[in-house]
Order: structure tokens, then C-alpha cells, then sequence
């Protein structure tokens, strides 16, 4: 019985000292974080207490008028009546008490250039670009001396001739460059870099070549071509507008594809893909004031890549050269060549600047790219002279 009681007291003793100590280390250790938590409230009630006066000033000032100035302007824009009278060269009829919102006077060209729709707004969409550069640079041995020396002798003999020339052969890689980086308007050479950039297009799966387009008022342009004078709303192919644009030099042609393709910008965002930075347009036909822009050099550079593979497939390679080989201004370099030669290119000509660019291919298989652009005297007939002549001088030297 004692030893029973003894083993029991021993048992007892530790049992105790569990809730003994426990709930002493526990209140000490809340006493010390008590202080920090207080300072920490404080600290933390200041911080709540700035943000909601920031979102309140946000909300009471600066919603309001981003709203009213940009979101509802694009999402519900204000029909702003203007009176106003205006022409250029894609609306030749003056247009009186016309409706625009703010979207259509900083866009303008979408009232009727379009080819996508949006929340009841026509948009001009860009061409889905690949993310790499797919043309390649002509290869250069060395400068072909006496060409360039034959050519610069003939410069003399036309002193208010400013001309800018680049001829690249095919055999050795010889070149003659005067000028060749020199920016030039482009007047409707402007048209190569826009049927290019119609079959990247076609090739993207964009359109085809038989989808077709109807001509409205607003595409009629003035200056070279035909199509002009045809009735509004009738419809014509992708194919036919493209050869009229290349084998007429129809303006009205041009802005339809353009319109097609997306606009200007299109043409140009395909210009800075393919490395021409030098190349650009920045007014819809006729560019009678010569802000598109090119040089000899970007233009031979496109010329020789309509052969890579890399960059067209066979189909638009066989559609381009079939419509630059019938082009009807053969006064320019063709003018110049030998008999039997094939000739591939584009003129262009706005009275202050007068150009041709193309592909020579001669009888004897010798084959070179020629771009020659001529600043003159408005619609001075030396311009053609000079022309011809350096063509006739440049295929003696390089066809014998």
C-alpha cells in the first residue's frame, strides 16, 4: 500500500509541471510583440489612408475626362458636323456639309479605304509580317571603269540632267553606280514595290487573283490610265488591275490595290521588311508633287530578288514578269537596246523626274539589271534623250 501511494506521487509530479510552465512562456512572449504590432497598425492605417484619397482624386478627376476625351469618342464617337469643301487626288468632286467624327478626322482615309470593320468602324488592317528578312543583295566583283567612264562623259553633254544610275550584270557581278543612293521621286515606279507587294499578299492567303474589286468614286485618279473614264461600281478582277497598273501606268488601278492591301502603310511596312528603307509612299495617285520616294539602288535590289525563290514563289514570279514585259512606254531604255532584246520594267514619269527600271535580257544570254532616273527641266524632252542615249551606251558595253 505505501509503495503504491509512493509510485503514485511520482507519477503526479510531472504531470504538473506541463501547464506550469507553458502559459508562462506564452504571455511573455505576447507582451513583447504587443508594442510592434500598435506601431505597425499605425504605419499601416497612414498607408490605407493616402491610397484612398489617390483613388478618389483618380476616380473623381481623371476617369471623367479620359472617358469623355478618348473611351467614348472611340466606343460611342460624336457625329461632329462640319461644313467644309475639299479635293485631292482620290475625291476629284468637292464634298459639302459632310458628318465626321474624331476617329474619321484622324484617320481620313478610312471613310473610304478600308479592308476590315470594327465596332461599326472601317479600319485599314496592315499584312501580317514574317518575322525575317527573306531578300538577298546583289554580289559586287568591282566597278565596270569604263562604262561608268562612257556614262559621266555623256552627263557632261546634258548639264540641267540630273541623273541617279545603277547596272549590275549578271555574269561577273560588275557594277556602275553614279548616284545610286540618291533619294529621287518615284513618280510610277512607285508601281513595281506595289505589285510585289500584291502577290506577298496573295501569297499570305489574304485574297487571290481572281477575287475582284469594285471601282467607286473615290479610287478615280487622274493622270495615266484608262480606267478613269470608266463608269463607278463596275467590278474588276485583281489580275486585270494589276496589269492595267503595270502595262497602263493606270493610277486608278494602283490606289485600288492599295486600298486592298491596306493602304500606304501596307506597301510600306513591306518596304522596311524587305530592307529598302530608302523606298516609300506617302500620297495616294497621282504623286504629281513627288513625295514617293525611291533610289536606284532600292529598285535594282527589288528587281534582282523577282528570282529568288525565297522571297516569291514561281506563280508571282510568272505573273510579274508577264506583266512587266508589257509594259506599252517602250521610249525610255528599251528604246536603247539591241534587236531581240526582252526587256522587264516599269517608267515612271511626273514632269519634274523622269526613270525606267527593268531587267535587260539579250540575245546572246547576257543578262543585267538597269535603273536610270533623270531629274530635268518640267517635261524637257532631253530627259529622253539622255535616257536612251546611257542605254545604248550601257548594252554595247556589257552585250557587246
Amino acid at each position: 500500500m505505501y509503495a503504491y501511494k509512493q509510485q503514485a506521487q511520482v507519477q503526479y509530479r510531472p504531470i504538473q509541471t506541463v501547464p506550469v510552465t507553458r502559459p508562462v512562456k506564452h504571455a511573455k512572449v505576447q507582451r513583447k510583440v504587443r508594442p510592434v504590432k500598435k506601431e505597425n497598425f499605425f504605419v499601416e492605417f497612414l498607408r490605407r489612408f493616402a491610397t484612398i484619397i489617390m483613388l478618389s482624386v483618380f476616380g473623381i478627376f481623371v476617369v471623367p475626362t479620359a472617358y469623355n476625351g478618348l473611351v467614348k469618342q472611340v466606343v460611342t464617337p460624336d457625329i461632329i458636323p462640319l461644313k467644309t469643301s475639299y479635293s485631292n487626288s482620290m475625291k476629284t468632286n468637292p464634298t459639302v456639309d459632310t458628318s465626321v467624327n474624331l476617329y474619321t478626322l484622324a484617320n481620313p482615309l478610312t471613310k473610304y479605304l478600308s479592308n476590315d470593320l470594327f465596332n461599326n468602324m472601317a479600319l485599314l488592317t496592315p499584312t501580317v509580317q514574317k518575322q525575317y528578312n527573306e531578300v538577298t543583295t546583289m554580289y559586287h566583283t568591282g566597278e565596270i571603269e569604263a562604262l561608268k567612264n562612257q556614262l559621266l562623259s555623256l552627263m557632261k553633254q546634258y548639264p540641267t540632267i540630273k541623273p541617279s544610275i545603277y547596272v549590275w550584270e549578271y555574269d561577273h557581278g560588275g557594277y556602275v553606280d553614279i548616284n545610286s543612293q540618291e533619294l529621287y521621286p518615284a513618280a510610277s515606279i512607285i508601281k513595281l514595290p506595289v505589285l510585289v507587294r500584291m502577290f506577298k499578299s496573295i501569297e499570305a492567303n489574304q485574297f487571290t487573283i481572281y477575287d475582284e474589286m469594285k471601282m467607286i468614286e473615290q479610287y478615280r485618279s487622274t493622270g495615266s490610265g484608262n480606267l478613269q473614264y470608266q463608269p463607278a461600281n463596275k467590278s474588276y478582277t485583281i489580275d486585270y488591275l494589276a496589269k492595267t497598273m503595270i502595262q497602263d501606268s493606270d493610277n486608278t488601278s494602283t490606289n485600288m490595290l492599295m486600298a486592298k492591301m491596306g493602304g500606304m502603310e501596307d506597301v510600306n511596312i513591306g518596304l522596311r521588311d524587305w530592307g529598302l528603307s530608302s523606298t516609300y509612299v506617302r500620297t495616294w495617285l497621282p504623286d504629281l508633287s513627288g513625295t514617293n520616294m525611291t533610289t536606284a539602288n532600292d529598285m535594282a535590289k527589288l528587281l534582282y530578288n523577282l528570282d529568288n525563290p525565297g522571297f516569291l514563289n514561281i506563280n508571282s514570279r510568272e505573273y510579274i514578269i508577264d506583266y512587266m514585259s508589257h509594259v506599252k512606254n517602250d521610249r525610255l531604255i528599251q528604246a536603247g537596246l539591241g534587236t531581240g532584246a526582252l526587256f522587264i520594267h516599269k517608267t515612271g514619269d511626273i514632269g519634274t523626274m523622269l526613270g525606267d527600271a527593268g531587267i535587260v535580257f539579250a540575245q546572246n544570254g547576257k543578262k543585267y539589271i538597269v535603273v536610270i532616273l533623270a531629274k530635268r527641266p518640267y517635261n524637257s524632252t532631253l530627259g529622253k534623250d539622255f535616257i536612251v542615249k546611257a542605254s545604248s551606251i550601257i548594252y554595247k558595253a556589257i552585250v557587246g
